[in-house]
Formats: C-alpha cells, sequence, structure tokens
C-alpha cells in the first residue's frame, strides 16, 4: 500500500484550536473559594475546570458551565478479521445489533432514555444492512465489511479519507443543533481485535499484551486472536507507522469515523466524551493525527478489556469511573454524563465562603 499526503491525514486540515490555559488561574480560584477545604472535591474539581477551559473558548465567560443537549453517537460496521470465530457471535448480529438499538432495545438505549441524553446510530459499513428511517439512524457506508486484516489492508487510503470526512460531517451536524458534549460508541463484531492490532501498530507493543478477551471468548479463540493479530504485524512490519495508514493496514469502518468524529468536535471547541478501549484506541489514533484533540477528550471509564489500561496509559488519561464495564456502545461515556452535570451544578451554584458569610 502507498502513502498518500491528503491534507485530510494533517493536523493543519482540523485546525483544532489550543485552550488556553493562562485562565487556569482564574478558574482554580473560582472553586478554591466554594465553601469546602481546597482540592475536596477531588477529582470533580478537575473536571469542572477542564469544563471551563473548554467552554470558555466559545463564550469568553470562565464562571459558568452549561452541559448542553449530551448526545452519544454509535457508530456500527463490520470485520473481514470476524471470520476466524474470534468473538461469541458471528458478523450478522452487528445488524442485529443496530436493529436492536433503533427499537429501543439495547443498554444503550436504557442509560440514554434514563439520563436525558441524545442517542445517534450510524451505519459506517455492516454486512447486512438495516432498512430505517427513523431520524436518529444515518447510513455513512464504506463498504460491507473491511477485508481480513490478518491477510491484507483493512481498507484502502481512500477509505479512511472518506471515512474520516464522514465522522466529522455527522459530529458536526449534531454539534450545529446546539450540543456542546458529544461521546461516541461502537458496534461490531470483530472490533476489538481491531482496536488491539491499532494499539500494538502505533505503540510497538506485542499483540500479547493488547489483545484480550473481548465480548468473553475462550482460550482457543484468545489464541487465534493474538495470532491473527501477530499475523498482521508481521506482514506490515512499519517501525513509526502514520496513523492513516495504521487505521488502513487494520482499522475498522465504525473506528475510522470515529477518529473523524472526534478531531471534528474538537475542531468545534467542543468536549469528547471518551468510552471505553475501541473508543480510547480511536482517541489514540486521533491524536496521532492532530495531538491538540486531546485538550477536549474526558475519559469516562476504565474498561476491563486487557489493552484499555495501556491505551488510558498512552493517553496519559485518568478515567472518570471504573465499574468493570465492557459492553461498548457508548455506555461507559452515558454514565459519566451525570458527573459533568453534577461538577457544572457544584461550578455554578455552590456557595463562596463570602456569600455565605463563613469566616475559616
Amino acid at each position: 500500500m502507498t502513502q498518500t499526503t491528503a491534507a485530510i491525514f494533517t493536523s493543519h486540515y482540523w485546525n483544532i484550536p489550543d485552550i488556553d490555559n493562562s485562565r487556569m488561574v482564574d478558574i482554580q480560584k473560582h472553586i478554591d473559594c466554594k465553601t469546602k477545604p481546597i482540592g475536596a472535591l477531588g477529582r470533580l474539581e478537575r473536571l469542572a475546570a477542564q469544563l471551563a477551559l473548554i467552554q470558555g473558548m466559545q463564550t469568553a465567560q470562565y464562571d459558568q458551565i452549561s452541559i448542553i443537549s449530551p448526545c452519544i453517537i454509535v457508530f456500527a460496521g463490520d470485520h473481514g478479521i470476524a471470520k476466524h470465530g474470534i468473538s461469541i457471535a458471528p458478523s450478522a448480529v452487528t445488524s442485529q445489533m443496530v436493529s436492536n438499538f433503533l427499537t429501543g432495545g439495547a443498554a444503550i438505549n436504557c442509560l440514554c432514555n434514563s439520563l436525558n441524553i441524545g442517542l445517534k446510530i450510524v451505519d459506517t459499513g455492516i454486512l447486512f444492512p438495516v432498512p430505517s428511517d427513523s431520524e436518529n439512524y444515518s447510513q455513512q457506508r464504506l463498504g460491507d465489511t473491511t477485508h481480513d486484516f490478518s491477510e491484507q489492508a483493512a481498507m484502502t487510503l481512500r477509505q479512511v479519507e472518506q471515512g474520516l470526512s464522514l465522522g466529522a460531517k455527522i459530529a458536526s451536524k449534531q454539534l450545529a443543533k446546539g450540543s456542546n458534549v458529544l461521546g461516541f460508541g461502537e458496534m461490531g463484531i470483530g472490533n476489538t481485535s481491531s482496536a488491539s492490532a491499532l494499539l500494538s501498530l502505533l505503540t510497538g507493543t506485542p499483540a500479547t499484551e493488547t489483545v484480550g478477551l473481548g465480548t468473553g471468548i475462550d482460550s482457543e479463540q484468545l489464541k487465534t486472536k493474538i495470532e491473527l493479530v501477530e499475523k498482521a504485524l508481521l506482514r506490515i512490519s512499519i517501525i513509526d507507522i502514520p496513523p492513516h495508514l495504521a487505521l488502513a493496514e487494520v482499522g475498522g469502518f465504525e473506528i475510522v469515523q470515529i477518529v473523524g468524529a472526534m478531531l471534528a468536535t474538537a475542531a468545534a471547541g467542543r468536549a469528547i466524551l471518551v468510552d471505553g478501549f475501541i473508543i480510547s484506541v480511536a482517541a489514540l489514533v486521533a491524536i496521532k493525527i492532530s495531538p491538540e484533540a486531546r485538550q477536549f477528550m474526558i475519559f469516562a471509564h476504565c474498561s476491563a478489556e486487557k489493552g484499555h489500561q495501556l491505551a488510558l496509559s498512552e493517553l496519559t488519561a485518568q478515567p472518570l469511573l471504573d465499574l468493570g464495564l465492557r459492553l461498548g456502545e457508548g455506555t461507559g461515556a452515558a454514565l459519566a454524563v451525570p458527573l459533568l452535570n453534577a461538577a457544572a451544578s457544584f461550578y455554578n451554584n455552590m456557595a463562596t465562603f463570602e456569600s455565605a458569610d463563613i469566616k475559616v
């Protein structure tokens, strides 16, 4: 596969702004004067500070935080690697789960409904397309399924370019409706294999350290999964591989569109709520393309998938929650939204020592 110099693969194309960290002094003062010991709200204080920095770029106001129309966008795609039986389910289940999302029966539906979070579903290329005229459903198909990346590149560089653009388009559309926090979820049989291969390629970590049990496979399936990722790494054998080429070699249609969605969200100066293993690997790819995107990322949870802690370490990320989740769908991101609301509430409404006439 030949490399390309398409502008979309460069940081300059995305033009992501730098956050004005000089305002942190004022933000910290705003937090410290609340009626509590300094630092007593722990990581909730750091979350509030990050949100204030991000939102202040848009409003030029650093004394208020608003969580407006948070939305989870779930991207679904199928993977050629799945033909080797490295999941508990066949590829047909991807389409069945998309139907489940659309009829409101999945875990992410329940969480979004109970927490007042918007939900959008995107077909990026599933083996069996699901017909629907739901306003919350988009088809941005790059194909029926990626190629088996153990044998050949998962997709072409042209598909990577299209995927980044399509992901950016749907994120921008949701931001234009007023959302200022976007979370991303995924569905795709075989996509933990793709994420593990990406993580190995981008970090030089052996497949034995990045490949995990996914949806709960047995020891023989795990052995096969590791061998397939190792075979792909041997086939590619590129040191310091560019992120767009890594996506082409071992990525997924859903993963590439998530990367584009993250970059567009950062370019718009809005908060990105990062879900579990697969989404965190997409986040790693995004910051390899444009390091400035990291400033806008809030990491929701630490998943039970083996490679997730490695991905979080690479991202220098400390997630908000650790609930042993390994479902995907954006469920961890949804569960973190109440913490964003709580951070905004104390930042905006908690009394100061002066206003409460408390002398310390």
